[in-house]
């Protein structure tokens, strides 16, 4: 009799709408806590045109969820439940730009199941990814803003009541097809991480230490990192790089760190200049796929690490000290491939110039046909696979992507992020790797908006400053450590009215020797005292996009490639690869709703029209 009695319970449950997680054959491939007291679990899944959430939150009252454009109330897609009487509800909302709560006219989250105990509350929904729906966002591989809430008591019949401080944020790209979670059973690890660095009260700080990688008696793989960011110090350590050093240093080395970047910087950090690893804010652990890994242990494998830290400290707080860093997880059992680290774009100079005062301004960063080439037709004739993407800009960044063309025609985009968020970073795997070949060539394409800035945007470390960066993970590993450009400065000057320059560089930035107006002004100077618009900055950017560029081709070492150091014009290229989103027919939701809510102002706007137009009769 005990399995009837369970079968008939079970099909009470899944008839019910009670069904939890595990009655569902699909599992949650991805999941995320959303809020620092681990009140609030999210797991999702998605195929091709759908996307189904669960939300386990400690609470027997109602539970908000939703998608922001800028992680604010306003212009939200919102979507609020419970189970109420032992019977589960979900509503579909939105707000308006006063942040009022709307029943959306179309319900298109669907309620899978419901079900909560003495405790936690447990909600099943879905949605298509886009539902050509005007009040729902459409959910793409960029960051999505996440808002959630949750209140004691549930709905209620006048609505919602406020959730108070039970509410929150959290950055997520929702459709990044993170699949490598399993390490092997027999990896060890070991820690690069600060001991106490003083976090100087300053705005900006780059700090590095240099580490010794373990010695192993045969080559071993490292095939996962995790971040070891100090509690509290989630928004002071904005990101970290791990450099390659000369395998020659001693131990001496590594007795203490110091400011990177700095006059007094050790002559050994120098030697450090092929990127191994990058973690940036909001990250979590990286996986490496099963058929690849960081080699270590062979006589081209690092012995000394440097770990770049950048600490972000706009508020200027004192006494703060970090003992953040890196936990790096190996094995013996090998993978097939070596993997190796490409860093792409705009090469980080105060050549790189944004205007202010600008909604749009597009700074593009190649790594050219000519470094391509030539690195690739030496070291790997057949290509190379990237299989995962960091996208890195400042505070200005809105967009980025990482374009790829072959003979001059452009692929599918490589990566991209619509809806950059400074404080979420994270390498994206890609679906499918992507080969490049020799002759193929990259553009990092970033977009800023300087409206609410007074003065240019450099190119720089600041998180005031700009960059304009890909970070390619591929394999296998080749000699190419950076692939990137820089328009030339002259014609960027001569845009302003910059007529010669001292010939004898004595100083850094150099000084400007005419017109009067900017004589003995450094060029930084000068572009702060021309008089900038936004038809004058679109200009420039147009003028800025057509020049000639400087190639940076590097290898490992502090060599360079012969293409290193070449003028070349940016290539003419045909533009095919924009992310294609689901069509929506003129029947669809989107032109139905639309209608039918603007019908009244549409009539009332008439009705105004008519009585003042009678008015002057």
């Amino acid at each position: 009799m005990m399995i009837p009695n369970f079968v008939s319970i079970l099909f009470v449950i899944v008839t019910s709408g009670l069904c939890p997680s595990f009655c569902s054959r699909e599992v949650f491939r991805h999941s995320a806590v959303l809020d620092e007291h681990g009140k609030y679990h999210l797991k999702w899944r998605y195929d091709e045109k759908t996307i189904t959430f669960e939300t386990v939150v400690e609470t027997k009252g109602y539970v908000g969820f939703g998608l922001s454009p800028t992680g604010g109330m306003a212009f939200s897609d919102i979507v609020i439940g419970g189970v109420e009487k032992g019977q589960p509800y979900l509503q579909d909302y939105f707000t308006d730009m006063n942040r009022e709560v709307l029943r959306d006219y179309h319900q298109n989250y669907r309620l899978e199941y419901g079900m909560e105990n003495s405790t936690h509350t447990i909600l099943g929904f879905s949605r298509d990814l886009n539902t050509c729906d005007i009040n729902d966002k459409t959910i793409t591989e960029s960051t999505i803003r996440v808002i959630w809430a949750y209140h004691p008591e549930d709905f209620g019949h006048p609505g919602p009541m406020y959730h108070g401080l039970n509410r929150g944020r959290k950055s997520l790209r929702l459709l990044n097809p993170k699949s490598h979670t399993v390490t092997h059973s027999g990896a060890a690890f070991f820690d690069i991480r600060h001991n106490n660095v003083p976090v100087p009260v300053k705005d900006t700080t780059y700090w590095c230490k240099i580490f010794k990688i373990p010695e192993v008696d045969r080559k071993h793989h490292i095939i996962k990192i995790e971040p070891l960011i100090q509690k509290g110090h989630e928004n002071v350590v904005h990101h970290i790089l791990v450099y390659q050093c000369d395998s020659h240093l001693n131990d001496s080395e590594l007795e203490l760190g110091h400011e990177c970047f700095h006059p007094n910087m050790p002559d050994s950090y120098f030697t450090c200049e092929s990127v191994i690893f990058a973690w940036a804010i909001g990250g979590e652990a990286f996986t490496y796929p099963p058929h690849v890994g960081v080699s270590i242990g062979t006589s081209l494998d690092p012995v000394y690490v440097l770990m770049e830290m950048h600490y972000d400290n706009p508020t200027y707080q004192a006494d703060l000290k970090d003992s953040s860093g890196l936990r790096l997880f190996y094995t013996p059992v090998l993978r097939e491939y070596d993997a190796g680290v490409i860093e792409t774009g705009v090469w980080v100079s105060l050549y790189h110039m944004i205007p202010p005062s600008l909604p749009e301004y597009i700074s593009e960063g190649h790594c050219t046909t000519e470094c391509l080439q030539e690195a690739l037709e030496l070291e790997m004739p057949s290509g190379i696979h990237v299989f995962a993407v960091l996208l890195h800009s400042h505070l200005a960044g809105q967009s980025l992507k990482t374009r790829h063309f072959r003979n001059g025609d452009e692929q599918q985009l490589l990566a991209y992020d619509d809806a950059y968020d400074f404080n979420f970073q994270e390498f994206q795997y890609l679906k499918e790797e992507r080969t490049l070949l020799p002759g193929d060539n990259l553009v990092t394409e970033c977009k800023y908006n300087t409206k609410d800035r007074k003065n240019m945007t450099w190119g720089g470390l600041s998180t005031r400053d700009e960059m304009c960066l890909s970070f390619l993970l591929y394999y296998p590993r080749i000699n190419l450590t950076r692939c990137e450009s820089l328009p030339q400065i002259r014609k960027q000057l001569t845009f302003i009215g910059v007529k010669e320059m001292y010939t004898t560089v004595t100083t850094w930035p150099f000084i400007i020797k005419s017109p009067k107006k900017y004589n003995n002004l450094t060029f930084t100077e000068a572009m702060d005292k021309f008089s900038w618009s936004e038809k004058k900055g679109n200009a420039f950017n147009d003028l800025v996009r057509q020049l000639p560029m400087n190639v940076r081709c590097s290898r490992h070492a502090q060599e360079r490639w012969s293409a290193h150091g070449l003028i070349v014009s940016p290539p003419k290229v045909k533009q095919t690869g924009e992310p294609q989103l689901a069509t929506c027919n003129r029947a669809s939701p989107l032109h139905l709703s639309s209608v039918l809510l603007l019908f009244p102002v549409i009539c009332a706007a008439y009705s105004t029209i008519r009585i003042r137009w009678l008015m002057y009769l």
